[in-house]
């Protein structure tokens, strides 16, 4: 059951307001845009690699310069590359246009200014 505030509406929350702010939905937006098509890339390059594993196991198995180094195993060291660059890539841009604003709107809500 929801508290009511002279019995008929619902009491706003404070987290509610500020989840309501546009501040927020543009941070939240912001952060949506950037995480969401890095997850995607990821995932599509994490599948792509165990497809191939699957179903192109001559070509995974394919050696590189004579040696034991194979294609399949460049891909899999590509994955932990790949990993380290979009973690890299969230952190810079975390910090050059995330944080900032989220620090700003952290200081409003806690000021009550919002």
């Amino acid at each position: 059951m929801s508290e009511t505030q002279a019995g008929s509406s619902p009491v706003e929350t404070d987290y509610q307001r500020v989840e309501r702010s546009e501040e927020f939905q543009s941070l939240r937006r912001a952060f949506r845009n950037f995480v969401f098509p890095m997850t995607a890339l990821f995932l599509v390059w994490y599948f792509l690699y165990a497809v191939m594993s699957v179903y192109a196991t001559d070509f995974m198995g394919t050696r590189l310069g004579g040696s034991n180094i194979t294609v399949g195993l460049v891909f899999g060291l590509l994955q932990f590359v790949s990993t380290f660059v979009i973690t890299t890539l969230y952190a810079r841009w975390a910090n050059d246009r995330f944080d900032a604003r989220a620090t700003a709107l952290r200081e409003e809500i806690e000021e009550g200014e919002l």
